[in-house]
């Protein structure tokens, strides 16, 4: 698909993660009941309607394109992207934060071509801020306001700026891992949020020493791609999506401006 065809459908699907992030405002606000998935990890019903709302809408823009979802695996339902083209989607990003009341969770809806992300949409609803790349562009748009383009910026002579997770990792390894880099702040994130702001220029690097899975990652990659930023394994290749165990994890990485 040319970049242009990639940001049209992008552009299609910002309403729709903006309807999910309706449903999980109205539950943010009223309070939703925390269920535990056969891993253990915490979904509500935020989660799931949301999912629902944005498999209806894919099924209607691209009904030739499978979809991965998070909460759709955790019932046992995969389909075959054995071809490499698939939507990933992860319908609430930071469920953790959502239920203990924190601002910082996210739409995810990512578009795959050959395995690699080539499209992201993320809504972060309780800011307004949505955000959305493909190609060589991303963009910001600030509660319907409009769109400004984002690029990753050179690292400032007085240091980098590190995003963390806000919830997980282990402080001690982090500090160990960045004792040769010049660090001028940290900043703590949750969910895919971490790569958006070094895509629009306000940190410069993120490791995650740490667990996630594909649908964490797929939008945040593509946009942060579409930025000028990399997403790598700490090896220095690139994060491998749509992998055949079926278990759609992550190794360690980190996210970056060049």
């Amino acid at each position: 698909m040319s970049e242009q065809n990639l940001m049209a459908l992008a552009e299609k699907l910002l309403p729709v993660a903006l309807a999910a992030g309706e449903i999980e405002l109205k539950y943010y606000r009223e309070g939703a009941e925390v269920l535990d998935k056969a891993d253990g990890s915490p979904v509500t019903l935020a989660d799931q309607e949301a999912e629902k709302l944005i498999a209806a809408a894919l099924r209607e823009l691209a009904p030739d394109i499978p979809m991965v979802g998070e909460e759709s695996v955790a019932e046992g339902n995969i389909p075959d992207i054995s071809g490499g083209r698939f939507f990933l989607v992860d319908p609430l990003d930071g469920t953790k934060e959502f239920i203990t009341g924190g601002g910082d969770f996210t739409v995810n809806i990512a578009l795959l071509e050959n395995f690699v992300p080539v499209m992201g949409v993320i809504y972060a609803p309780v800011s307004g801020l949505l955000y959305y790349g493909a190609g060589t562009q991303a963009f910001v748009s600030d509660n319907g306001k409009p769109a400004k383009q984002m690029r990753v910026r050179p690292a400032p002579d007085e240091g980098i700026t590190v995003v963390a997770s806000k919830r997980h990792g282990d402080p001690e390894r982090l500090s160990d891992f960045l004792k040769d880099k010049k660090v001028a702040q940290m900043v703590s994130r949750s969910s895919s949020l971490k790569f958006c702001v070094i895509a629009a220029g306000e940190a410069d690097f993120y490791p995650r020493l740490g667990p996630t899975s594909e649908w964490d990652t797929a939008a945040g990659d593509a946009i942060l791609r579409a930025a000028g930023g990399q997403v790598t394994q700490l090896c220095g290749a690139p994060l491998e999506y749509g992998k055949a165990d079926k278990r759609f994890l992550n190794p360690e990485f980190v996210a970056f401006a060049p």
